[in-house]
């Protein structure tokens, strides 16, 4: 999955700093270009995450949501002024997602 990630963060000039979560949900740590709308991001992040691991991994099925492997929300905020320190170790204590 990080792997997934990295790639599409690249593609949107952008730059995945930290990954981690719990069994039902991660965090992404992303460094962004102003460019970028927030929300055409983590579209592309559950999108094409889904798609791949669906391909490579169908027994995840059992753990989709409504048929889905992503809800369709998401949280989103904005670290600008919090020390990038305190963000990556909030991240790392979380369990890595199996």
């Amino acid at each position: 999955m990080r792997g997934i990630f990295k790639k599409v963060c690249k593609d949107f000039e952008a730059v995945l700093a930290e990954f981690d979560g719990e069994d039902d949900h991660v965090h992404l740590l992303v460094n962004y270009p102003p460019k970028v709308p927030v929300s055409s991001l983590v579209n592309s992040l559950k999108g094409v995450s889904s798609r791949l691991l669906k391909q490579r991994f169908p027994e995840l099925e059992k753990r989709y949501w409504k048929g889905a492997l992503w809800s369709p929300s998401y949280f989103a905020a904005s670290c600008g002024g919090a020390p990038i320190s305190i963000i990556r170790q909030y991240i790392e204590q979380q369990n890595t997602p199996d």
